[in-house]
């Protein structure tokens, strides 16, 4: 079977790492593609089309994850925001305190998903970053 066949690999090992992180009392961090369609993220934090999110349970509200996306309330100087992240827009998911994590290699079943590329419409009211 090829792996186009298969589903993604990266929200099973993003669901992992990310219990091993916060189990082990650290910080997850997750650095986000801002170009892949469907994130929603505030656009004054982005550098170079990332921006790196703390995910940690104690800093996010109505965390939700799934296959397709992580979804959460965050504040940004003080500021309520509601997060979107494709799964295929995570780059690496990591321990803020020693780096320890991983960065995930490209899947096919993630190609062209870039903001002009779009394969599904947001679920989310707020706008989506380009």
């Amino acid at each position: 079977m090829d792996d186009l066949a298969m589903s993604p690999r990266r929200p099973y090992l993003f669901k992992a790492i990310y219990d091993w992180i916060v189990d082990n009392g650290l910080t997850p961090h997750i650095i986000v593609n801002t170009t892949v369609y469907g994130v929603i993220v505030p656009s004054e934090y982005i550098q170079n089309n990332q921006i790196v999110l703390n995910i940690a349970p104690q800093s996010v509200g109505q965390y939700s994850v799934n296959n397709d996306e992580i979804e959460f309330n965050a504040r940004f100087a003080g500021q309520p925001n509601h997060i979107v992240v494709p799964m295929a827009a995570i780059e690496a998911v990591y321990a803020r305190e020693n780096g320890a994590g991983i960065a995930f290699e490209a899947e096919p079943q993630y190609e062209n998903r870039t903001a002009e590329e779009p394969t599904k419409k947001p679920t989310s009211p707020f706008r989506v970053v380009k």
